[in-house]
């Protein structure tokens, strides 16, 4: 375990755990002890005891699977997706001992980019499009059984626009029925739907866009008006132009930071009222303003963090395995 170096009133980072040959896109923090994460390779790693030990293990018969979302219900209920085809949901009820398939799709086109839940049995995944329409799947049972509301909703991508595997943040769920949603490559747009995801508002975002690698990659919003999003090119992950952007209207408009981000971010997180961090290949930042300016906290690679559900744990995980706390000063 050790400590970045930080100043001033910067967050800490500590490293909790390294090594496993998987790369964390997937994580879940319950609460102040418990979190679970996925990642290539099959790899499932969870804790109850807040980081001390972590019991890893690879889901047998899904060895070559890259797992880029996962969600916790508690110490020993959780669901996980795939990317790629096939695409399998899975779920396990006593703490990874044994998974149940819920879901299957073959069709070599499919790929799903993350999943986020309103309350431990309404849920909603998506994926990128098919025949030009991005791929929803919804449950209302805990992930136990999915329905296709594709076609109804009818959300339609441009050419070379989808979403981004890069962290399970391309999706943010709000109470009463709100969902965002996030695109990016040949366009970048926001979708927003207040019924459970049935019924879609589009709004464009100046973030840079226009390459298989551009767009936005990650949402948070503090409430349903005010939100950040996160993003830039990941084949260029010290190029900060025009990667991260607020809103105060839900996404109608946007703002520009006056400080931008030190480069492409893959997941923003809210971690108090104004507070907000974003992690990526090359870096973590922080701001104290709502995303309105953005300072260095460490240029250490994550792929991913989140902050407790219920709790104040917020946790950082990304390549061969790697997962730190994040302390608030």
């Amino acid at each position: 375990m050790f400590i970045l170096p930080v100043y001033g009133q910067q967050p800490k980072i500590t490293m909790l755990e390294a090594g496993t040959p998987t790369s964390i896109r997937g994580l879940s923090v319950l609460d102040d002890s418990v979190a679970w994460v996925s990642g290539s390779n099959g790899w499932i790693g969870r804790t109850a005891d807040r980081g001390q030990t972590w019991h890893w293990q690879q889901v047998a018969s899904h060895e070559a699977m890259d797992f880029r979302d996962i969600e916790a219900f508690s110490a020993d209920e959780a669901l996980i997706i795939s990317a790629g085809s096939p695409l399998v949901i899975l779920h396990t009820t006593d703490g990874g001992g044994s998974w149940q398939e819920t879901h299957r799709d073959e069709r070599p086109e499919i790929f799903f980019d993350g999943m986020d839940f309103w309350d431990g049995q309404r849920g909603l995944a998506y994926g990128d499009p098919i025949g030009g329409i991005m791929q929803l799947l919804a449950t209302d049972d805990g992930g136990q059984t999915w329905q296709d509301i594709s076609n109804q909703a009818q959300i339609r991508l441009a050419d070379g626009e989808a979403g981004f595997a890069a962290s399970g943040t391309g999706i943010r769920v709000l109470p009463d029925g709100h969902v965002f949603i996030a695109s990016g490559g040949s366009q970048s747009r926001l979708f927003h739907a207040t019924d459970y995801g049935h019924t879609w508002t589009a709004y464009t975002c100046p973030i840079i866009q226009g390459t298989a690698s551009t767009g936005i990659f990650s949402i948070a919003f503090r409430d349903k008006q005010h939100g950040v999003v996160v993003g830039g090119d990941f084949q260029e992950d010290e190029h900060n132009e025009k990667a991260v952007f607020v809103t105060a209207d839900g996404g109608a408009t946007w703002q520009q930071p006056t400080v931008p981000t030190n480069g492409y971010r893959s997941a923003v997180e809210y971690v108090g009222p104004y507070h907000v961090v974003a992690v990526g290949t090359s870096g973590v930042d922080a701001s104290t303003d709502g995303g309105a300016s953005w300072v260095a906290v460490s240029d250490e690679s994550f792929h991913v963090l989140r902050k407790a559900k219920t709790g104040s744990w917020v946790v950082l995980a990304g390549a061969d395995g790697r997962i730190a706390s994040l302390f608030l000063n």
